[in-house]
């Protein structure tokens, strides 16, 4: 059992069982999706026309103005959905926002160097598993479901290599503070914040409230053969919350996991490196197992870090 600043939680004056709290935060979180989808579709529509709209939804990435009303849909419909619900349901649901957000620093900032490392090891042990996942094979009577799996990958894979279409600096800072800083933020307060709070709660158990949340969170992402990779980093994410009390530590790690790669990107793009960042074939087995032998060893240093400052995680 691991000793975390989680188990400190006392319910608040507002106790709700942790299952009707997910019911109620996924009802939440569906009602804010629709809102914004609403909201971002009138904004296409009042900006640039039902026709713009429409080709948004057939994916014809020709139409003008395509890119920008793509934006304007992901960031009305999904982002500020995310960021809402948790917000939503921290102050005014279960009247706790800093036992779910978790927004505290009170943590030792030797945790962000360690985090840094742990990302930067974790690459080699993140392909394998990628590997592994392109290879699963569903069974034959369900090869509906695999084209199907198939189908919204490369719908998926359409829609960010368009996003990520960078021809100047500006457009890359833009997607280093979108799809680096921001998506980071509302993601772990959405997941690592109330979603693994309330499994924590329900389980009384830190490691089935990381995993499920974990699983959650690579799901949500509807990318099916980078289930895998995703998963790790979501429990890596969870842990890092876990034993630190705050979010933070978690938002660095996921910034620098999707800000790497928009960067990775935009140099590959510009003909800076030749390394295709979409490769998955760029480490040796020796690598795979160094990167989870240090990995290992450096999440107990991470560990070990965070919990001989208890203190510092009360407020």
């Amino acid at each position: 059992m691991i000793n975390t600043p989680y188990k400190e939680l006392e319910p608040g004056h507002r106790q709700i069982h942790p299952a009707l709290q997910f019911l109620i935060f996924i009802g939440v979180f569906i009602g804010a999706l629709f809102i914004g989808t609403m909201v971002g579709a009138g904004i296409v529509t009042a900006l640039y026309g039902i026709n713009t709209l429409t080709a948004v939804g057939n994916l014809n990435v020709t139409s003008p103005h395509f890119l920008n009303s793509l934006w304007i849909l992901q960031i009305a419909g999904t982002t500020l959905p995310i960021l809402a619900t948790p917000v939503f349901f921290s102050y005014v649901i279960t009247g706790e926002p800093r036992d779910y957000m978790k927004p505290t620093f009170r943590f030792p900032w030797m945790l962000f160097p360690l985090v840094l490392l742990i990302m930067l090891i974790s690459n080699p042990t993140i392909e394998v598993l990628s590997n592994i996942n392109q290879k699963m094979q569903l069974p034959h009577f369900l090869s509906g479901v695999q084209k199907w799996m198939e189908d919204s990958e490369s719908t998926a894979q359409k829609l960010t290599d368009t996003m990520l279409q960078m021809k100047t600096l500006g457009d890359l800072l833009l997607n280093v503070l979108l799809i680096g800083l921001l998506t980071a933020i509302v993601e772990e307060l959405m997941f690592r914040g109330v979603l693994q709070t309330i499994f924590l709660r329900w389980t009384k158990s830190t490691h089935a409230a990381i995993w499920i949340t974990a699983i959650l969170f690579s799901a949500f992402h509807m990318e099916f053969f980078g289930f895998l990779p995703r998963l790790m980093l979501g429990m890596l994410f969870g842990y890092f919350v876990a034993w630190s009390g705050s979010i933070w530590p978690a938002v660095w790690a996921h910034f620098l996991n999707n800000g790497t790669a928009v960067i990775a990107t935009y140099l590959f793009q510009h003909k800076i490196i030749k390394v295709n960042p979409d490769d998955q074939h760029l480490f040796s087995v020796g690598s795979y197992i160094f990167s989870l032998v240090i990995m290992v060893f450096l999440l107990f240093l991470y560990r070990k870090t965070a919990l001989e400052h208890p203190q510092m995680t009360e407020d």
